[in-house]
């Protein structure tokens, strides 16, 4: 890969009444494999990012995104590549959330969101949702 190309990534953050956010295992041998993540995937040419997110969230989860909302974005540099983070709340989904890749996935309390458990990329997004004051996306979930 190009280290000078950027991968545009379509990632959603699913959270529950019980103040936990849906997480997914990385496969090992994936780009930061190992670590969990916020779910989603790249966008491909010429497609929104709302259509990704969906796509990526039915492959992967087995769900239709039928809301959702723009938190933030995050450019993050590894050695081997630069990924731009485009971060939306699910507000509204259809489906019940299951790997379907095989990936193990998890409800993750908030509290319990441990920077070290997730690429590098990840560390706003963690801390945005321990901080709500900082995105008015996040208010409406009431955490």
């Amino acid at each position: 890969m190009n280290k000078n190309a950027t991968v545009h990534v379509a990632v959603g953050v699913l959270l529950n009444d019980k103040r936990e956010v849906l997480i997914a295992l990385r496969p090992t041998q994936a780009h930061q494999g190992g670590l969990w993540e916020f779910p989603g995937g790249k966008v491909e040419e010429g497609e929104s990012v709302e259509h990704a997110l969906n796509r990526e969230f039915e492959e992967e989860l087995g769900i239709s995104v039928q809301a959702c909302t723009a938190l933030t974005q995050i450019r993050h540099e590894y050695s081997d590549k630069t990924v731009m983070l485009d971060v939306w709340c699910i507000e509204k989904y259809s489906g019940i959330p299951k790997g379907r890749e095989g990936q193990a996935i998890e409800w993750r309390a908030l509290s319990k969101l441990r920077p070290t458990d997730f690429p590098k990329a990840n560390e706003h997004i963690i801390r945005v949702l321990n901080s709500p004051s900082e995105s008015p996306s996040l208010k409406m979930f009431k955490i």
